[in-house]
């Protein structure tokens, strides 16, 4: 299949994934001294796109030396075990957390099921793979990977999800964060740059480790980060205020609607005249109607992911035995 391309600095290429709709998902290509790393690869079904980026780019199969799976959630890492079969000397880093899963999908596709329903995963992932244990890395805090002439650090950054790392380029002051550093629609751009939202999927969500996680990142001063959803940003010390102050106002509304009769429609609703009031402020000229079709996705499994971290903390419990 032939491949939507976004050409970015120093050697990287986005890849669209082209998963549930063209401009969602983004696959990251490092090339290096001829040499090949994907950062996170999307679904079964985004297997012949990343393909023909390499031959596209002209890389063979065989140059490629990883798959940097930021976490394993399944838009980023649910193709990994029919990748790997096409690139033969690829070896798949993964939080330690995460790795197991890698090797074992069967968990991973239990717990994607709960939140897809089966019908729904299986029409969206289709057949999870596993990955040879011998081909599965575990990657520490901190490891260096050396790719061509370039080293890359890989970072564990929870609060989206406790098997969550990024990468970090520090000699192109460029950084791929996976879905910790939010999600920015590039059909959500005004003149004033990129709109961000925070990602508080289920069901690991933890807005304080989240928060720490962003510091760290805007430690790194990098120029630009790489997001799965939607590729390339600037304007970092921008975008990472603004992430950090919908974190604690999502945080806020979650508890302040735990005592609901339906706190998941109050969540919901409250979030979305959050991200439409700043979404204005921001210059965006969408319809109230488009703005939230554009957000429709996020606005689901946000709420999901706040009413399971209210659960998982004890909150909801609490709130309705003190309203009983």
């Amino acid at each position: 299949m032939k491949p939507t391309l976004y050409r970015h600095p120093h050697g990287i290429t986005a890849i669209d994934a082209e998963y549930l709709y063209p401009g969602h998902a983004a696959a990251h290509l490092i090339i290096d001294g001829g040499r090949a790393a994907f950062v996170d690869v999307g679904t079964n079904a985004s297997v012949p796109y990343l393909l023909g980026a390499l031959a596209e780019l002209g890389i063979g199969r065989d140059a490629v030396d990883y798959l940097l799976l930021t976490h394993v959630h399944l838009d980023h890492a649910g193709g990994a075990g029919t990748l790997m079969r096409e690139l033969p000397n690829a070896r798949a880093l993964v939080h330690p957390r995460g790795a197991p899963h890698m090797i074992d999908p069967a968990k991973l596709i239990a717990g994607s099921q709960a939140v897809y329903g089966t019908e729904r995963f299986h029409r969206l992932y289709g057949e999870l793979l596993p990955i040879p244990p011998a081909r599965v890395r575990a990657v520490a805090d901190g490891e260096r990977v050396v790719l061509g002439g370039r080293t890359l650090e890989l970072i564990h950054t929870p609060g989206h999800a406790q098997h969550h790392y990024i990468v970090v380029d520090a000699a192109h002051a460029s950084l791929f964060s996976g879905d910790t550093f939010g999600i920015s629609y590039r059909a959500l751009d005004t003149e004033k740059g990129a709109f961000i939202t925070p990602s508080t999927v289920p069901t690991q969500f933890d807005p304080q480790q989240h928060l720490a996680s962003i510091d760290r990142i805007l430690g790194y001063r990098p120029e630009s980060i790489y997001l799965m959803h939607f590729s390339r940003v600037t304007d970092i010390p921008r975008l990472g205020a603004s992430l950090k102050e919908q974190i604690g106002l999502l945080a806020q509304m979650a508890q302040a609607h735990a005592a609901d009769a339906d706190p998941a429609s109050a969540i919901r609703a409250d979030m979305l005249a959050l991200w439409r009031r700043l979404a204005r402020a921001h210059g965006c000229r969408l319809s109230d109607a488009d703005l939230e079709h554009a957000l429709e996705g996020d606005l689901t499994l946000n709420t999901q992911g706040l009413i399971a971290w209210l659960e998982r903390t004890g909150e909801l419990r609490r709130a309705v035995e003190v309203k009983t």
